[in-house]
């Protein structure tokens, strides 16, 4: 997976040390299908994840994660959540964590296909059909789909509703 310039650059600095970023997710749906891709890092399926340029907008960078990793384009039609995910150490030592905002998308056009070097394989699947995903993907999707006015987030360690 291509790591950004940016970050190369603040790794050049701070070596493996722990790195907070922004991260963007993509619930893509179509037709009673959620838009997936198995990624070529882990092998898993998963949603659509995508890093923030420094100075993005988080609506902007979801658009074009979902078109750079599948080549099928979106409209945002809401922010679904945000988390803070669990800490995460890469396969080169690099440790990071994630503020994620995720994004309920609608496919407006383009064909789903694996589309660059992120991914080894990209379906869409039926919401009561889908392969094995993360347990965080797996909430991620789960309050997605929830019709809420606002988007969830924590307020209190001991309320997770």
């Amino acid at each position: 997976m291509p790591t950004p310039d940016f970050i190369l650059e603040l790794r050049k600095s701070i070596g493996t040390a722990p790195l907070w970023l922004s991260g963007v997710t993509a619930v893509v749906l179509h037709e009673g299908h959620v838009l997936l891709n198995r990624r070529s890092d882990t092998g898993r399926w998963a949603l659509l994840h995508g890093i923030l340029e420094p100075g993005e907008q988080p609506g902007v960078a979801v658009v074009r994660e979902v078109l750079e990793e599948t080549g099928v384009t979106v409209a945002v039609e809401r922010l679904a959540s945000v988390l803070s995910l669990p800490p995460t150490v890469c396969a080169n030592g690099d440790q990071v964590q994630f503020l994620d905002l995720s994004f309920v998308c609608r496919m407006v056009g383009g064909q789903a296909r694996v589309n660059d070097d992120e991914s080894l394989a990209v379906a869409w699947f039926p919401l009561d059909k889908l392969p094995p995903i993360t347990e965080t993907d797996a909430f991620l999707l789960d309050t997605a789909l929830q019709p809420r006015e606002k988007p969830w987030f924590l307020t209190d360690l001991a309320d997770d509703t």
